[in-house]
């Protein structure tokens, strides 16, 4: 592990009081906690047991989209015969596979290390912290204090109650990454996004993937459209997705026994329903912290917790379990933690991407809670749109959901690139921008951005041929006639 000596002495801050800063956790919320904090010239001390940069870094985004990368690249390649170009024998070396992989996390993990955090001006400890009371912890051995402390311990994979499964060994999103050979069956328990992605990545790979979900479709959080889109894009690739189906138990054989007496063999199980909060022996109730049934602290919107002096940053907080949250979460919590900003988590407009072929992006509402509201949506199918015409890409579309005024409540875009095209609508979604704001903006040609665009152009152009209430009329006629007068008669 980089870094400097004596990484794991918590030490003393500068000037020999308090630190001014405690941050528990050196994943994404943390670490931008730190760096926030030192920014304003707080003597801040940071404690992770593990290593500095989290789930995100190690084991959840990058090398999960460097996979995905791997895998979309062999599916292209047996694809490409769509645009008139045959490969012949593509073949997935599954070692080459993972030293992309190592290599990915091994150019982004400098920028993680204890070693840039020292540089930035922030102490590492390489421990783990326990607090002792409302403003002291015990952090490798020593008594620390604090004036202001972030909790950032992230979340880890939940293991449900099904009898045999820990006999099993099942990989989580946490440990797939020990595979050294591809797995010939791979049994996905959770059609979730990490299920979801992981499976697909797998098929692609070469391995007979089947995913099981117990809710009636897969990614249940997400347009139903978009789900779907996602089912069919897995089959595609030759999973199986069984839905409806619940596992009872797991049998030493390698067999998954579900709910209807269905029993499905593998030799690799992979679990992917869920996470929970590292919360456990952090001494929440010595420092005065209330938590919730799942440990999950309970923050107000500044993300304090119950203890004035500590806040809460990433998954242990319950809210969205996403990085870009965690990292919103981090200098927040530190900004307000730091200069007594009463800046407020707006979770309204947090975007969540689903990395799947095709992908799913979304912000704000939904279509299924747009029409509980009574909320009208625009959608572009993007055999519409000519760039996922020219890609051969045409199955997806762009949603807009929007309120009687025009303006966009929230967004739900299916396709490649759909994260990157979903940039413009979380700030339509956060600021409160109408459809004719989208409309008169210039988009570059041909892009997947022109799926939102056109919707927007769509509902304006609808505004816009609506009959005018004769009410309407009148009272503009009304209003026409008094200003003429006034010019025609200005004294």
């Amino acid at each position: 592990m980089n870094g400097p000596p004596n990484e794991t002495d918590p030490g003393e801050p500068p000037d020999g009081r308090a630190w001014d800063l405690l941050v528990v956790g050196g994943g994404t919320a943390g670490i931008l906690a730190a760096r926030t904090a030192a920014g304003f010239g707080a003597s801040v001390l940071l404690v992770e047991r593990d290593r500095t940069g989290g789930e995100c870094l190690w084991t959840g985004c990058v090398p999960s989209k460097a996979l995905l990368a791997a895998a979309a690249a062999a599916a292209d390649a047996r694809n490409a015969y769509r645009l008139g170009i045959t490969v012949a024998g593509v073949t997935v070396d599954f070692g080459a596979v993972l030293a992309h992989v190592r290599a990915a996390v091994a150019a982004i993990e400098p920028g993680d290390s204890p070693r840039a955090l020292a540089e930035a001006g922030i102490r590492v400890a390489r421990a783990s912290a326990r607090f002792t009371g409302p403003a002291t912890a015990a952090v490798a051995g020593r008594v620390v204090r604090f004036r202001q402390a972030v909790i950032a311990t992230g979340s880890e994979p939940v293991l449900p109650p099904i009898p045999g499964l820990a006999e099993a060994a099942p990989l989580t999103s946490d440990t797939v990454w020990s595979l050294t050979e591809l797995p010939r069956r791979l049994a996905v328990l959770g059609g979730g996004s990490v299920g979801c992605e992981l499976g697909q990545a797998f098929a692609r790979l070469g391995s007979r993937v089947s995913i099981i979900e117990a809710a009636p479709r897969l990614l249940t959080g997400e347009d139903p459209d978009a789900s779907g889109a996602v089912t069919d894009g897995l089959r595609a690739d030759g999973v199986t997705v069984l839905t409806n189906a619940a596992a009872t138990a797991v049998h030493a054989d390698r067999t998954l026994v579900l709910g209807d007496g269905t029993r499905l063999g593998f030799d690799t199980l992979l679990v992917a329903v869920g996470r929970r909060p590292r919360t456990d022996d952090l001494g929440l109730g010595e420092a005065g912290v209330a938590f919730d049934e799942g440990g999950h602290v309970r923050v107000d919107p500044l993300l304090r917790t119950s203890n004035r002096r500590i806040w809460a940053a990433g998954d242990v907080t319950g809210h969205p379990q996403f990085t870009h949250t965690a990292g919103v979460h981090g200098s927040l919590a530190a900004g307000n933690a730091i200069l007594g900003l009463r800046r407020r988590v707006r979770l309204a407009a947090m975007p969540r991407v689903t990395f799947t072929q095709p992908e799913v992006a979304a912000v704000g509402l939904g279509d299924e809670m747009a029409r509980h509201h009574g909320l009208a949506a625009r959608t572009v199918c993007h055999a519409h749109v000519d760039r996922a015409v020219t890609d051969g890409h045409t199955g997806g579309f762009s949603r807009l959901v929007i309120d009687g005024r025009g303006r966009v409540l929230g967004a739900t875009v299916v396709g490649p690139r759909a994260g990157d095209t979903l940039a413009e609508l979380v700030l339509a979604v956060g600021r409160g921008l109408r459809t004719r704001d989208l409309a008169a903006a210039t988009h570059p040609y041909p892009t997947y951005g022109y799926g939102p665009w056109d919707a927007a152009i769509a509902d304006v152009g609808g505004r816009l041929r609506r009959p005018v209430p004769m009410r309407a009329i009148t009272v503009l006629a009304a209003a026409r006639r008094r200003w003429m007068d006034r010019r025609a008669h200005p004294g």
